[in-house]
């Protein structure tokens, strides 16, 4: 609970200083858990490069962007009820998420050697159902977190599977 209190306050203080290092962190972790109880490489074995650039990502793209799309969501469609809730899953599954997917699964591709279209199938049978949930439940300020604390399922496949020999 004291970490969970501090991590509160540290928001609260610097909102987009801790949405980025969350998104980089929880990124990060996607990565060691996939390299660690997926691949069971080991602490020898483990590529800390690799998980560098999971990292990297989540500072420097993924958490930048999309906490940046949902100050923008909730600026257009404010409010909490479960209509705002539906209206700002449709708005980011049709706009957002096209073009946002569009620069992230070339970028991660390039990175790791991924096919786009390997991703955009998975992509597309989970996120729309997270988004909904996420707007609907989850206060502005932690929807980046409850994100990247689902992208960590999906960051180890991602990470599992761009390393495969």
């Amino acid at each position: 609970m004291a970490l969970w209190r501090a991590y509160q306050r540290a928001l609260a203080a610097h909102p987009w200083k801790v949405q980025v290092l969350t998104a980089g962190s929880l990124m990060g972790l996607g990565d060691i858990i996939s390299q660690q109880l997926v691949e069971r490489r080991g602490l020898r074995e483990h590529q800390t490069g690799r998980t560098l650039i999971m990292i990297s990502l989540g500072c420097g793209f993924v958490g930048p962007v999309v906490g940046g799309w949902y100050k923008v969501l909730d600026r257009i469609i404010p409010g909490t009820t479960k209509v705002d809730a539906l209206k700002k899953m449709l708005l980011d599954q049709g706009a957002f998420a096209p073009c946002f997917l569009g620069c992230f699964l070339p970028l991660v591709g390039t990175l790791s050697g991924l096919s786009a279209q390997d991703n955009w199938a998975k992509l597309q049978r989970l996120w729309p159902a997270v988004q909904l949930a996420n707007f609907y439940l989850v206060p502005l300020h932690y929807r980046l977190a409850v994100v990247q604390c689902v992208a960590v399922v999906w960051n180890s496949y991602l990470s599992w599977k761009a390393h495969q020999p």
